[in-house]
């Protein structure tokens, strides 16, 4: 019997569990409220972001071997162009109905023979490169008469140079305080001078800014130039700086430790290093033919250094794509100090 009421109580007891699995649990009882103090926030502390890396400057190889040799004065003379000048085309033959802006030219000589313009030509660069970039001459004629503003038929200006006085940055620095003064627009062609006088002589110029002067003579003897009102000469010269020898830091030539520049000229040629040569009838050119040992031969005709092209590279093209020939291949080269300074300022771009 107490068998039979185990079995009937434990069967009892299964029944409860297994009905009590059907059914739905009730939710117990809400607890009252308790008010509590939220967590005071985590102060954030901002992780700085990781500055990008910055890039490594460009160390430029070549450097200034030799400087401020007497024979190494660079001088710009500014010209302006005849209109009644027998102009003539690439050809040689003549060209007629050349229109020479004489007023515009008149106006802007007058200005860079200015107070004004002189000293903004002296100081230009000074900040910068921590070093003098042009010079005015002692001597250089100077105006300090009323300077005519633009007028519609005037107001453009054409201005033929040299690539030394654009490159360098000296143009674009002062060029905006004349226009902005007396309302002209000065249109710049830059090329070496041959290539910037041949432009005037086609008629494609109302003055000339450049820097050599057995051309600039040679342009006034042909009738090109003529003589502004208030000065003697058709020939103003009023800037200077120096040409500079470069080359690389290792200066295999030794032209550093040279006496003078045209005996580091002749080390080189001797050593047969690699030379730079601009190759376009440049002022620049002119000079650098100038300092070559005489018994060399080298001229600006092509037959003349034929035999030296092992070392001798003639790139007729401007300074600023001549440095960075001369950087790539490790070379030697002419070039005025203005020119070389912006081009290691922009690290060896031009």
């Amino acid at each position: 019997m107490k068998k039979r009421l185990a079995v009937l109580l434990a069967m009892a007891m299964m029944a409860s569990v297994f009905s009590g699995c059907g059914k739905k649990e009730e939710a117990p009882a809400e607890a009252p409220a308790v008010e509590t103090e939220a967590p005071a926030e985590e102060e954030k502390t901002e992780v700085p972001a990781e500055e990008p890396a910055k890039e490594e400057a460009v160390v430029v190889n070549t450097v200034i071997l030799k400087e401020a040799d007497d024979k190494m004065l660079n001088t710009y003379s500014v010209l302006a162009v005849d209109p009644e000048a027998p102009f003539v085309d690439a050809d040689g033959k003549a060209v007629e109905g050349v229109a020479v802006n004489t007023a515009g030219a008149d106006a802007l000589i007058q200005w860079l023979l200015s107070e004004e313009a002189k000293t903004l030509a002296a100081e230009y660069g000074k900040e910068e490169y921590n070093d003098t970039l042009f010079y005015v001459k002692e001597d250089a004629p100077a105006f300090e008469g009323e300077i005519a503003k633009a007028t519609e038929e005037t107001k453009t200006i054409r201005l033929s140079t040299t690539t030394s006085v654009n490159d360098s940055g000296l143009l674009g620095a002062i060029l905006p305080v004349f226009e902005g003064e007396y309302g002209y627009t000065v249109e710049i062609q830059s090329a070496g001078t041959g290539k910037a006088i041949a432009a005037a002589k086609n008629g494609n110029a109302d003055l000339i800014l450049v820097h050599s002067k057995s051309q600039e003579e040679a342009f006034v003897a042909e009738g090109f130039a003529r003589v502004l009102e208030g000065f003697e000469s058709e020939r103003l010269s009023f800037l200077y700086n120096y040409y500079v020898l470069c080359g690389p830091t290792e200066d295999p030539a030794g032209a550093a430790s040279a006496a003078t520049v045209m005996d580091a000229f002749k080390a080189i040629a001797d050593g047969k290093h690699v030379f730079i040569s601009r190759g376009d009838n440049s002022g620049t050119h002119t000079k650098e033919i100038s300092l070559w040992p005489e018994e060399l031969g080298i001229t600006v005709e092509p037959e003349s250094f034929a035999d030296y092209t092992e070392w001798y590279t003639s790139a007729n093209t401007g300074m600023g794509a001549c440095l960075m020939m001369a950087e790539e291949m490790e070379g030697y080269i002419l070039t005025d100090k203005a020119t070389f300074l912006t081009f290691v300022a922009n690290n060896g771009v031009m």
